[in-house]
């Protein structure tokens, strides 16, 4: 299984909603929502999967953006509302980034008859592997997704793996240098390696900012298979990078590079095609889509290896 982490910017909740309505999301992912804000791309997002009777995890003590300080603020009680229909839903899995509130988020959890098969925890922290413990024995069926290092050793039942497998340039121009690169190979040995699923920030990567910026250079990642059924991952980077004008050139630049690439790799999901299209046409969807694309292309191609058709 697989339980990629987002953290509900517009199109990383986009991309998902996309796939599951033209039927492109395998069962065998599972996302995991890190909400930084309310947002009716949230909600309806959440609904979609509720409706389609898909499983999703939401964390419901994010520790990044404004969401907790959104849900408290009168203006948006119709979508906190709808949140709240949501979250009791049977396919929603309660999400837990595991601080010293656990406990008290766990014990309410119960009271309110949810299982602990129902609830996703996320312990990144060694420091807080004492607060895991104090809120669930050995015995607890309760999911756990923990970082591959020997810190985590003391939890052992329903671990998933994490790894931010993407290697974040400074600048887009940075990844010129480095075009091609090694990705993952968890999806191949996480049962030998004693996990029930494997996790990552796709082509994101695990950092997170508030705001945007302006590039002097724009780049689409691509992942594929290698021969021995390996991630890899391309980075198309735009060539006149001097300045942030005419990002719709640059972007033209790189996906044309895209295109020419994909006449030997032959990759056809949903996202590709677009993606050619798009290059076909000329036209420049923004640099929201471009990240959307290139997130439903990795969701879709993991979910047709998982599936056993790659």
């Amino acid at each position: 299984m697989y339980y990629p982490i987002l953290r509900g910017r517009q199109n990383e909740l986009l991309a998902i909603k996309e796939l599951l309505n033209k039927s492109l999301l395998s069962d065998s992912i599972i996302p995991i929502i890190e909400p930084v804000k309310l947002s009716p791309t949230l909600v309806n997002t959440l609904e979609a999967f509720s409706e389609a009777k898909r499983n999703l995890a939401l964390i419901l003590n994010p520790k990044v953006g404004s969401m907790l300080v959104d849900i408290r603020n009168p203006k948006n009680a119709k979508y906190k509302d709808r949140l709240k229909a949501i979250i009791e839903e049977n396919n929603v899995l309660n999400g837990i980034i595991i601080d010293s509130s656990t406990f008290d988020h766990v014990e309410k959890m119960r009271e309110n008859g949810i299982d602990d098969a129902d609830i996703i925890t996320l312990c990144t922290n060694p420091d807080t592997i004492k607060y895991f413990n104090d809120s669930f024995d050995s015995n607890s069926s309760v999911k756990t997704v923990v970082p591959y290092a020997s810190a985590f050793r003391k939890i052992r039942n329903n671990r998933i793996l994490l790894e931010d497998k993407f290697n974040k340039k400074p600048r887009n121009q940075d990844y010129i240098d480095d075009p091609d690169e090694f990705f993952s190979n968890d999806h191949i040995y996480y049962k030998d390696d004693g996990y029930i699923g494997f996790s990552d920030y796709s082509i994101i990567g695990e950092e997170y900012s508030e705001t945007g910026f302006a590039p002097y250079a724009v780049a689409i990642h691509i992942v594929y298979f290698d021969n021995d059924k390996e991630l890899r991952v391309h980075h198309f980077v735009s060539k006149d990078n001097d300045d942030i004008s005419d990002p719709a050139n640059k972007f033209y630049q790189a996906v044309k590079q895209l295109v020419e690439w994909n006449k030997a790799q032959q990759l056809d999901t949903l996202a590709i095609q677009t993606f050619e299209k798009i290059c076909a046409e000329q036209s420049y969807p923004g640099l929201g889509v471009v990240k959307k694309l290139s997130l439903m292309h990795h969701f879709e191609l993991v979910g047709r290896y998982l599936d056993g058709k790659i």
